[in-house]
């Protein structure tokens, strides 16, 4: 691709890089997702969503963090919704004011995503006088605020509006795209007139989505037109789209070379350029489309070709941050800020996106590039972004804080911001040292396609060594073995073992070994299962489960490690109408519910920083002696399955279990929570659902009194598990669905991690876990 650059400012001026912009430390920046979007007649806003409308209090939390600035809406649509002369300014001065009086800098942001209030939208010619004259309005109102980004994303926005018609006003031609794309430009310049009529000084921060497009041969031409595409935001505002513009001609040819002469004779450079960059942003266009699935082929009108993430198949590797914003530089040598860095995905993941971004963002300063900043974007999460913000599906994705409670809770990327603000490292944080999935072959669901332009590919982690290892108890059990396959996938260090190689009936021992391996936490996973045969075993099953614990919370202590302990829902006695929440108090039935009562005390009272997970009634591809790996063995056999149809439980799909549990526990949360999957079903009734997904004779699930088994435990009539700390389990429904699928591409034979022997603990003992469930070919085709 071969696209005009600009010349370079000045020797020794700011945009040149080499003044004070890159002396001064980088500064942590935030944001919380501040979206409003329309779709049809309904707007959708996240700061509505994630609950931070209604508390002022999450600013003291956002500076707490240690930023220097933080983007915030003061949205054209919020303020003036129904008519631009009516405007509502209660909610933005009190929260701008908490800002200014926190000592944070705020950059108001006037639309991000939305086409405008009702009265206006994207393809009106009117759209950018009346963002220019609500951009006036709160210049006038706060003329001390000096940072404005007018439109986010604007070539993004249009595209999700007028190309693909996600949203509002829904149009799917290529001239309304740019019309959509020119109007936002100029409402940019316009804004920032109105504006610095105010205050000369206001500084434009213009934010875009930044990615690189790779193809097959044969896809070339669309990848090229991708390729300079991505830079027309900022192509536009700094006056480069003339004539000699490679997207001059086609742009104009829409009857549009009007607008587009106007903009650059009238440019508006952004003071500083802001990237925003997500996994999701560089794409591999493939001609291949039958290799495939259905959802991701498309095409241009003449052309067939699938369009999917990079990062899923390209290798050696996508571009990253680093050579992106060094692209970014090279072509405008303008500052540049990270304006939006989130990731959705497991904690630790988190955490090293952040980290990568940061170490990117200094490797380039220390070359002389004026890198300003790195915002933790969506400080409260975001509800949605799975379905592109087309619909309310109640879809949460945590950020540096979690509302899932319906307050803010810190997560570990709340230290790391931390950290990071402070000129420190994250890397001694657990898990922050391993390199991110998207790095390792995981990552890969499809045919490798390898890039031709043989530029190595930047990668810069802590290395893995550095990292203190998870101790997982129980490696001949279902949870011991779901922990360390967890471990495996997400690139966490851990030793996983056994009775022999570490005896939780001998508190010394625990201390000896604890004290050898220093790890960060202990994830107990042993302990005793059998619930009937404990009627007549109490001793050893309260040792097993109760005194193991003990034990275990007491070396956890003397080597300052948290401590994950799993229970059950069998603590409690069944007579609620409701399901039960972590302030409910255990009245077990039986010997194995008294145990893991008095095991949850131990923990909780010993000084340990313990978090005790209630949860029930495992299910999982991976276990074949589980209720749902039986109802198939039987069902397959054309067997007929009974089951309690007098049981009401909350089925746990292990693998979010696990997952969820890590999280937690990387985020230094202690106490009791209830984690299930949310649903309240018979054991029969979830026979039916789990026959019905893989396809079964549901009508051979036979549904009996649960006293027709004989057990020699009593169960709880009742033992539903609901949450009063924040609901993270998905619904039943969907995990079930994930189950079947797996156990319908036959994926559910992997062999059991091992543990290592008593003599010699390894800090990496286990097979590499795959968590896709599409396995890629060995084909390759360079890209």
């Amino acid at each position: 691709m071969a696209l005009t650059r600009t010349t370079k400012a000045p020797a020794g001026s700011d945009r040149e890089g080499s003044g004070a912009a890159t002396r001064a430390p980088l500064e942590l920046w935030g944001g919380p997702e501040c979206t409003v979007n329309r779709v049809g007649d309904l707007f959708y806003d996240q700061t509505v969503r994630t609950g931070h409308q209604d508390r002022i209090e999450d600013l003291d939390l956002f500076a707490g963090l240690g930023l220097k600035a933080l983007r915030y809406p003061v949205l054209w649509e919020r303020i003036a919704p129904n008519r631009p002369d009516a405007r509502d300014w209660r909610w933005s001065d009190a929260r701008l004011n908490r800002i200014r009086a926190l000592g944070l800098r705020p950059i108001a942001g006037l639309t991000h995503h939305g086409s405008g209030p009702r009265y206006t939208h994207l393809l009106d010619p009117e759209f950018a006088a009346g963002l220019a004259q609500h951009a006036r309005a709160v210049a006038e109102r706060y003329p001390w605020l000096d940072a404005y980004t007018p439109v986010n994303e604007p070539l993004t926005t249009a595209r999700f509006s007028a190309l693909y018609g996600h949203w509002y006003p829904h149009a799917r031609d290529e001239a309304a795209f740019y019309q959509a794309l020119l109007n936002q430009i100029d409402a940019v310049r316009l804004a920032m007139r109105a504006v610095r009529q105010v205050n000369p000084a206001a500084q434009l921060i213009q934010t875009e989505d930044f990615g690189f497009t790779f193809c097959t041969p044969p896809v070339q031409q669309q990848a090229d037109h991708d390729n300079t595409r991505r830079w027309l935001t900022w192509d536009l505002l700094t006056g480069r789209v003339t004539p000699e513009h490679p997207m001059f001609a086609r742009i104009a040819g829409f009857g549009l070379e009007d607008q587009l002469r106007a903009i650059a004779e009238d440019p508006c450079p952004p003071d500083v350029i802001g990237v925003n960059h997500y996994l999701t942003s560089e794409r591999l266009l493939d001609h291949r489309t039958e290799a495939y699935p259905l959802s991701r082929r498309g095409g241009n009108g003449w052309q067939a070709f699938a369009d999917v993430e990079a990062v899923r198949a390209v290798m050696p590797g996508v571009q990253g941050w680093e050579r992106l914003l060094e692209q970014v530089w090279d072509r405008y040598r303008l500052p540049l800020a990270v304006t939006e860095c989130h990731v959705s995905c497991t904690r630790e993941e988190q955490v090293r996106w952040l980290a990568e971004c940061w170490d990117a963002a200094e490797a380039l300063r220390a070359r002389g590039v004026p890198v300003r900043a790195v915002t933790a974007w969506s400080l409260l999460g975001a509800f949605d972004w799975n379905r592109l913000l087309t619909t309310d599906a109640g879809y949460y994705e945590s950020g540096v804080f979690d509302v899932s409670a319906g307050r803010p809770r810190p997560t570990q990327l709340a230290e790391a911001c931390r950290r990071l603000a402070r000129g420190e490292s994250v890397a001694e944080l657990p898990g922050a040292a391993g390199p991110g999935w998207w790095t390792r072959d995981l990552r890969l669901e499809y045919a490798p396609v390898w890039r031709r332009d043989q530029v190595p590919v930047r990668r810069r982690w802590r290395a893995e060594a550095t990292q203190r290892p998870l101790l997982i108890t129980g490696a001949t059990g279902t949870l011991g073995q779901a922990i360390a396959r967890a471990c495996e996938h997400r690139g966490l260090a851990y030793v996983l073992t056994d009775r022999a190689s570490l005896p939780l009936d001998d508190p010394e021992a625990a201390r000896r070994v604890l004290g050898e391996l220093r790890p960060w936490a202990v994830a107990n996973a042993t302990g005793w299962v059998r619930v009937d045969e404990a009627e007549h075993a109490r001793d050893g099953c309260l040792a097993a489960n109760a005194a193991a614990v003990a034990h275990l919370a007491a070396a956890c202590c003397d080597v300052d490690a948290a401590l994950l302990t799993f229970s059950s829902d069998l603590v409690f006695d069944g007579s609620a109408t409701r399901p039960y929440v972590e302030r409910d108090a255990p009245r077990p039935l039986n010997v194995y519910g008294e145990s893991k009562a008095l095991a949850e005390a131990e923990a909780l009272r010993s000084g340990a920083r313990a978090l005790v997970v209630r949860t029930a009634a495992f299910f999982q591809p991976y276990d074949p002696h589980n209720f749902a790996h039986h109802l198939v063995r039987a069902l397959r056999r054309g067997e007929r399955f009974e089951a309690a149809n007098d049981l009401i439980v909350s089925p746990t799909y292990v693998p979010d279990l696990v997952n969820h549990s890590l999280d937690l526990l990387l985020d230094g949360e202690t106490g009791l929570r209830h984690l299930a999957n949310v649903g309240a079903v018979s054991w029969a009734e979830f026979g039916i659902r789990l026959a019905e997904a893989v396809g079964l004779d549901a009508r051979r699930v036979i549904g009996r009194p649960h006293a027709r088994f004989g057990w020699a435990a009593a169960r709880p009539a009742y033992a539903a598990l609901g949450t009063e700390r924040g609901q993270l389990m998905p619904a039943l429904d969907d995990a079930i669905a994930r189950w079947a699928e797996v156990m319908r591409e036959g994926l559910s034979d992997l062999p059991a991690v091992k543990a290592p022997s008593p003599e010699v603990i390894d800090l990496k003992t286990a097979r590499s876990f795959a968590p896709s469930r599409r396995r890629a070919s060995a084909r390759v085709l360079d890209a």
